[in-house]
């Protein structure tokens, strides 16, 4: 089996979890670029890093054959262009982008080059949502008709630093939608479909140091199904519950509980399937692992930039939902 040279271009929270997961798979031969001096010789020397770099110009002097672009959302897209560009495969940091800017172009050369490209939405790792997912998409439970996602977690506790990264700002990626919300309105889609119009309404309710929102709700049709998202940012209680209720009994996620569980219809009792407790980085080992399977030609991306770019069109559909105040077509002007 070939090892593949994976560059990570920013080693933040999110870009150093990346090098380390990479490096865990046992497959990869890792090398980044930080523009900052002491975080880079940091994180090199934390992780055996010998090749590491101040910038991108630098780095294309000895091409990788894969890249994790980890900087602020606002850069994905040029950065991903410019790689693509010189035939390198990508594992993009969610969300996409901020906008829709420049990914027609990203995907054209994507194309034309015959190259990987995936975005990193983690809960597709999962191997309890993948196990009843398959159960949806096999109709154990007949045809889906809602979707309820409820979720929350204390934001500072994991990530400390908060005020003064990317999250205090929408322009950089920031705000609970595109930060935390995004991960539930993929991981929806990804179970059953994409979704149409929306109606979202959001607010800064706890959280301090910060004016995005830490709080938000959406509404949504996805086909024939109604769905409804509920996450906050700064509830103690780190838990998040996926149901899809169908014509002839519910699945639900309970990833906090290690299970994902079912019950059909006229019973009183669920149905357990469950795990032992993973640690924190398993499933970013499982995205790695997955990605450099697709390299390889072994599998589809867990998440193809397609599938990222519809889900950045939820985004911003949520976004102008809450500026407005009424429902957004994704996608529609």
């Amino acid at each position: 089996m070939k090892r593949q040279t994976i560059l990570i271009i920013g080693v933040g929270s999110i870009g150093e979890r990346h090098l380390r997961c990479f490096q865990a798979t046992g497959r990869a031969d890792v090398r980044l670029v930080e523009i900052n001096p002491e975080l880079r010789r940091t994180v090199a020397e934390r992780y055996g890093v010998s090749k590491h770099y101040p910038d991108l110009d630098s780095a294309l002097q000895e091409p990788p054959d894969v890249a994790v672009v980890a900087t602020p959302a606002q850069t994905h897209i040029p950065i991903a262009t410019r790689l693509a560009e010189a035939g390198i495969h990508l594992l993009i940091e969610k969300p996409l982008s901020t906008s829709e800017a420049g990914i027609d172009r990203l995907q054209s050369i994507v194309n034309a080059q015959k190259l990987v490209a995936a975005v990193a939405y983690v809960h597709r790792a999962h191997p309890l949502l993948q196990a009843m997912r398959q159960a949806i998409l096999d109709q154990r439970f007949g045809r889906p008709v809602e979707l309820i996602v409820v979720t929350g977690q204390n934001f500072p506790t994991y990530r400390p630093a908060y005020r003064s990264i990317y999250y205090n700002d929408h322009a950089t990626g920031g705000g609970a939608i595109q930060d935390a919300l995004t991960h539930m309105l993929n991981a929806g889609e990804w179970l059953v479909g994409p979704i149409d119009r929306l109606v979202a309404d959001a607010a800064h309710q706890v959280l301090e140091g910060v004016d995005v929102e830490d709080t938000a709700h959406v509404l949504a049709r996805q086909g024939r199904l109604l769905a409804s998202y509920s996450l906050n940012q700064h509830q103690w209680p780190n838990e998040l519950t996926i149901t899809v209720v169908c014509e002839h009994g519910a699945a639900r996620f309970e990833p906090h509980a290690h299970r994902w569980r079912w019950m059909l219809a006229k019973e009183e009792t669920w149905h357990d399937e469950s795990i032992a407790p993973l640690e924190r980085d398993t499933l970013f080992i499982t995205q790695a692992s997955a990605f450099l399977d697709a390299v390889e030609g072994q599998r589809a991306p867990l998440c193809s930039l397609d599938e990222g770019l519809q889900t950045l069109r939820v985004n911003l559909a949520a976004l102008a939902s809450v500026k407005t105040q009424s429902w957004q077509t994704v996608g529609g002007s």
